[in-house]
This record gives C-alpha cells, structure tokens and sequence, in this order.
C-alpha cells in the first residue's frame, strides 16, 4: 500500500491500544456472537476496547507475508499497476509485474531488475527511503486509536458475522495535532469480526471542509473519504485486501492535496519474519 499525505491512505488498518495487562484479550470471553449483541446489550466501548486490544497483540507480533497488489493511484500515474508485494522489516520490496493489463516491454522490465539491483546493492538506502512510508502508515492507525475517546459510538447492530459501530466526532473532544483534527472530522462506520474481534471494515468521509491555521496551513474538503477491507490469513494476521481513499484540499503555499487510491490485495502467503531486503528482492524476482 502507498501512504502519501498527512490525512491520506492510512487512515485505516490496525491500530495501537495496549490492554491493561498487556496480554491477548479472548473474544469469546469478551463479548456474544453477533446474532445475540443486540439482545444482550453489549456496550460499544466495551467491543471497540476488546477489538483494540486483539489488534494490538496482533501489531506486536506482525508475520510478513507476499502478495500480489493492484493498484490505480497518484502513484502509479493513473495506470493499472499489478504488482508483487513482499513484506520485510524494513519496509515493502515491490516487482512491477504488468501496466493496464499489458505485459512490460522489455526496457521496462529491464528497468524494474535495475531498480530492484539499487535496494540489494543499498539496503540501508531502501530502509530510509521507506521510513516515511511506515510513518504515514504508523499516522494511519490514530483513528482506531482515538474511537473511544474522540468518537460517539452508536449502538452494537448486528450486521452479517460482523458488529457494526457507527462512529461521529464527539464536540467535547479537542484534538492534539494536525492529523487529529482531520481524523476527528470524519464520520463512519466500523465492522468488527464477531468472533476474532478484528477489524474487517471501516469507512469514513468527512461531512465538511476541516481548516487547519484558519486554513492558512491547509484545508481537507467535505466529501473527502475512505474505506478499507481487511480479511483473516494465518492466526492472528489480518491483512488489506481492499482500499479506497479520496482525498482533495489544498495545503499551505496553495499547493494542491488530491490524493486518489483504489487498490486491492490478494494471493498471501508467508515469507519469513526475519526477512530483509536482499532476500525479498529475490522473491520478488520469481515468476
């Protein structure tokens, strides 16, 4: 996945709460399966601090995985990318496999081995090259973060296996930062696994423009969005498997904020956790 501005395609995923014990809290015992929630009258916080909590056990035990990724995005120029994705420590390998569908000309292919030559020749270099990459990544988890605190939480509704949370800001909430105040402007809705207590789906759009320094430093437009769909792999991963985001405003000096993904994510399979980046340029490599 390609994360790009401050408010941008990170605005979804897993998130980080620690449970008070620090160990992996049991759905099972936490809360009833989803045919009984309404019934049983569980509470929302109490749901979205489980959820935090399996998330968190999760992020703190990551596994890497590979997988092919399909991309239209500012990114990619507004082409079709299919690409294969490998996982590492240090941030993603990426092998461009084809554009809109059609195979790479050779020069281009020959392109893609030299720039993946560049990472095993410079691992260090692909390491701080990718580090803003992982802190827009690190920016996106916030809004998981803040739901019990700067959110309205709705009722628990039974939706399909899922626990749909509607979610609203909550006017008694002051935001600490630029990216707060974007997060905290959006409304949505998120699904939780009744069983595993994961995030499956989550979804927001800002309902009116959100002006930072009086919209001097920036200003996100109403109608801004997001959405994502994550889907269970080996216990206790979740992974993206699908993601939108459109984001438009204009930031400081008039400089444009349009920022437009859709991708999706699919064929996983487990790599090595101690995996680095020459290891997975050879995977990468493979037919």
């Amino acid at each position: 996945m390609h994360s790009s501005t401050v408010c941008c395609a990170g605005l979804i995923a897993a998130c980080v709460m620690l449970a008070s014990t620090g160990e992996r809290v049991q759905a099972s015992s936490a809360v009833p399966p989803a045919d009984r929630a309404a019934t049983m009258g569980v509470d929302a916080r109490q749901i979205v601090g489980t959820m935090l909590s399996n998330e968190d056990f999760a992020l703190r035990h990551p596994n890497r995985y590979a997988y092919i990724s399909e991309e239209r995005s500012d990114r990619t120029g507004g082409h079709l990318w299919r690409e294969k994705v490998v996982e590492t420590g240090a941030g993603k390998v990426r092998m461009l496999l084809d554009e809109d569908g059609r195979p790479l000309r050779p020069e281009r292919v020959a392109a893609e081995r030299g720039r993946l030559a560049q990472i095993v020749g410079d691992p260090a270099g692909f390491a701080r090259n990718s580090q803003t990459l992982k802190d827009d990544e690190a920016h996106a988890l916030q809004l998981l973060h803040l739901l019990p605190t700067a959110f309205l939480l709705s009722s628990v509704h039974p939706q399909g296996g899922d626990l749909r949370i509607d979610f609203s800001p909550d006017p008694a909430y002051s935001p600490q930062s630029m990216e707060e105040r974007v997060l905290h402007g959006m409304s949505g809705m998120v699904l939780i696994d009744a069983k595993a207590l994961r995030v499956r789906h989550i979804e927001g759009r800002l309902p009116q423009d959100v002006s930072i320094g009086f919209g001097l430093l920036a200003t996100i437009h109403s109608g801004s969005n997001f959405a994502t769909t994550r889907a269970p792999q080996e216990a206790p991963d979740w992974k993206t498997a699908q993601l939108d985001t459109d984001i438009n405003g204009r930031a400081i000096f008039f400089k444009t904020i349009a920022r437009k993904e859709h991708s999706e994510h699919e064929g996983f399979t487990r790599v090595p956790n101690d995996m680095n980046a020459i290891q997975a340029v050879a995977i990468a490599e493979q037919p």
